[in-house]
């Protein structure tokens, strides 16, 4: 079957003075998608808390009863005798006095810790945008966070006169974290390997697991204290506790509080389970854990992450760990 054949169409043109213009109308209607509303992240609403309650109303009714305690007892003394009066009531002024100067050492210890996070934040920002401008300005900040430490003056003279020289804001940050933070590193590392020995040597003499717990317990804030002044915190009480709770947020985001197989292959490894005890392996993984909490509270305290330079190596604080163990089971007393 064949197809008919097409006729070819002549080319056509049309010339521009022969072209119309056509307007076109004021109001173009215009078919637009329906628009999506965009889902807004709303903050966590707080709910109304009984513990909070509770704890807000005994503290009013202990000051409440103390104050009446302390009104009755001076009012006594001065039934009693003039002078005992005068001196419970300069006594009274002397521990108002020392209240505040403890609330004004804890809010300043609570504003000192906010500023370091802030100082942390400000680093990460400006070493993913590596802004000169505010690198030197972060840098300014970290400088006079350790005015008063005499320990750093070589280091912040040398730091100061790098300032205006340093032409990259990555650059710049690494030379703040090896001309000032070195050496604080260095003795953070030297604190936390002497605690993760203590530890390990204490719980592997231990003979009661409650005494374990609380002197871990003990020396794990006894360090968290210590890396905090290190670093040029003033650690008061409510202080300390802040400090905690954040250092245990930190273990919990990064995995390092659990203690499972993991934990115990990593201590005890290589050959190490035949050699030693398993007491002896109970205080290792003990260290361990102490060690895990002091760079964890390293992380936390450190005015600057670690940017260019890494946090101290697990591997080598477990290494005199286990060094130690073998030691006294290969050369007992």
């Amino acid at each position: 079957m064949t197809q008919k054949p097409t006729k070819p169409r002549r080319p056509s043109a049309q010339l521009l003075s022969d072209a119309r213009l056509v307007e076109a109308p004021e109001q173009v209607p215009a078919i637009l998608e329906p628009e999506i509303p965009q889902p807004t992240a709303k903050p966590p609403r707080r709910r109304f808390s009984f513990a909070r309650l509770f704890w807000a109303s005994f503290t009013g009714l202990a000051g409440l009863a103390f104050g009446l305690w302390l009104d009755s007892l001076i009012a006594d003394l001065f039934a009693r005798s003039n002078w005992l009066g005068y001196s419970a009531l300069a006594l009274t002024l002397l521990l108002c006095l020392a209240l505040l100067a403890m609330a004004i050492r804890e809010f300043s210890a609570l504003a000192r810790l906010k500023s370091v996070h802030r100082l942390q934040a400000r680093a990460s920002r400006v070493f993913a945008g590596n802004d000169l401008q505010s690198a030197r300005s972060l840098v300014k900040d970290v400088l006079t966070l350790y005015e008063g430490r005499p320990e750093t003056a070589q280091a912040r003279t040398q730091l100061n006169a790098q300032l205006g020289n340093v032409m990259d804001g990555r650059d710049l940050l690494g030379l703040a974290e090896r001309d000032l933070l070195s050496g604080m590193d260095a003795k953070a590392n030297a604190i936390i390997l002497s605690s993760a020995k203590r530890t390990s040597i204490v719980t592997a003499i231990s003979p009661r697991a409650l005494i374990d717990v609380l002197f871990v317990v003990v020396e794990n804030m006894r360090l968290i204290r210590r890396l905090s002044q290190l670093y040029g915190g003033r650690p008061g009480f409510f202080s300390s506790w802040r400090l905690t709770r954040e250092v245990i947020g930190h273990l919990a985001l990064t995995g390092g509080i659990s203690a499972g197989d993991s934990m115990i292959q990593d201590a005890l490894g290589h050959g190490l389970a035949a050699k030693v005890s398993a007491r002896l392996g109970e205080g290792v993984i003990n260290g361990m854990l102490t060690a895990r909490v002091g760079r964890a509270a390293m992380a936390v305290c450190r005015p600057l992450p670690f940017l260019t330079s890494k946090p101290p190596s697990l591997k080598s604080i477990v290494g005199e760990l286990t060094k130690g163990a073998t030691d006294k089971q290969g050369n007992p007393e």
